[in-house]
């Protein structure tokens, strides 16, 4: 063997050794270098907070509607409402703005604490707790907000020659909706209606101004709608109807002392008429009883539209889902008193009249006295025969206009 190829391996092997030894501790010294990460630029949470409420209740009055689900104006006049009557108070941690304001967030889109906490710089408790003031504070609105008719024929009404005087004595229309629940997995098959899923039934009795006249929430799914009805009947401050006054029902909740509903095995659905104007006094009736009640429709999906939190899935207890339907309902009172032809309104009504047809066509006191279930048939039979008398002088007066024509 040559001498001088393994003076030449010698140097190949030494040479591999000294490039690995000089790259471990090339290595090693990296890792022992600190990384210093760069730290993120000074954030002036105060003022980033002012600067964000500012930005949607200074700006366009568009942007404050998308964000708040309501104008300035709307805003302000419900929280000077709050604050004078001592409801809400600023504290030193936060402004009776920030919370009115962070509640409607809350409300409008179904955010979870943590993203509104976010946006206003706030831990998920705190953003938790003034929720809870804010909903209490709302709720004490409920006997200022939503009121019961006072027995005046509605201005709807009485200014239309389609309902007036037929529907004189008519004060608004009544109907039941689902609102998803979360309750626990051992309850959940009472609140599993027809819809499949666990709901509330929350019944509400609506004016023709679409303002909420009464609302009974937290029923189960399951619930008939006739049986929401009768406990909202009994309870002590519940549903009452002034004497010889009647809303409009659908035919699940049957004729009764101050409810009609539309004659059954009749046409009844504006659809329905589509191309083909009623023939009879029964079918005048219910189309205009359908198109009068189409009052209750409108007012639920403003307010589904406004406050995304009463049909998505909901994040808290059961108490504090049926104080959340009850306080959408007031804030919409509210702004449909000062503000009641918005985008949301207005995205309503596009809708109906792309889905409906063209169709040819003083305060009194209220009393619930005692009946037995002969005097109750007698009664319903005495409201069966006001609907036939208002169904056929209805009939009259339309052949009447028609043969003037």
């Amino acid at each position: 063997m040559d001498p001088g190829s393994d003076d030449d391996e010698d140097a190949i092997v030494i040479g591999a050794a000294t490039s690995v030894l000089a790259a471990g501790y090339a290595a090693l010294e990296v890792y022992k270098t600190p990384v210093v990460i760069p730290k993120p630029p000074h954030v002036n949470r105060e003022r980033a907070r002012e600067d964000y409420m500012d930005s949607i209740l200074y700006g366009s009055s568009s942007y404050c509607i998308d964000q708040i689900r309501m104008d300035q104006t709307t805003f302000f006049q419900l929280l000077n409402t709050l604050t004078i009557r001592g409801l809400l108070q600023p504290t030193i941690h936060m402004s009776v703005r920030e919370q009115l304001l962070m509640f409607l967030q809350i409300v409008g889109y179904n955010l979870r604490f943590r993203v509104v906490g976010g946006y206003l710089y706030r831990s998920t408790e705190t953003i938790h707790r003034y929720f809870s003031i804010v909903l209490d504070a709302i709720l004490k609105l409920y006997p200022d907000l939503i009121q019961l008719p006072n027995g005046v024929t509605p201005r709807e009404i009485r200014n239309s020659r389609r309902y007036y005087p037929w529907f004189a004595d008519c004060v608004g229309a009544i109907d039941g909706t689902h609102v998803v629940a979360s309750v626990p997995l051992e309850i959940q098959g009472k609140f599993r209606g027809r819809k499949g899923y666990p709901t509330q039934n929350v019944l509400a009795a609506i004016s023709f101004d679409l303002k909420f006249s009464y609302v009974l929430a937290g029923w189960e799914g399951s619930a008939h709608d006739s049986r929401v009805l009768e406990d909202a009947l009994t309870r002590p401050r519940g549903l009452q109807v002034l004497q010889d006054k009647y809303y409009l029902v659908d035919a699940g909740y049957g004729i009764r002392n101050g409810f009609i509903p539309p004659y059954s095995g009749v046409r009844y659905h504006l659809k329905e008429y589509d191309d083909n104007p009623p023939q009879n006094e029964k079918e005048l009736f219910n189309l205009r009883h359908s198109s009068l009640r189409t009052t209750i429709e409108r007012g639920f999906g403003v307010l589904k539209k406004r406050f995304k939190v009463v049909d998505n899935d909901p994040f808290w207890d059961f108490k504090t889902q049926v104080d959340v339907i009850l306080a959408c309902c007031i804030i919409h009172n509210h702004i449909m008193g000062i503000a009641p032809n918005d985008m949301f309104m207005e995205e309503v009504i596009q809708e109906e009249q792309s889905e409906t047809p063209n169709v040819l066509t003083e305060q009194a006191s209220y009393t619930q006295p005692y009946q037995t279930q002969s005097e109750r048939r007698a009664e319903n039979r005495e409201w069966a025969r006001k609907r036939d008398a208002i169904a056929h002088a209805m009939s009259v007066d339309y052949m009447q206009r028609r043969q003037s024509r």
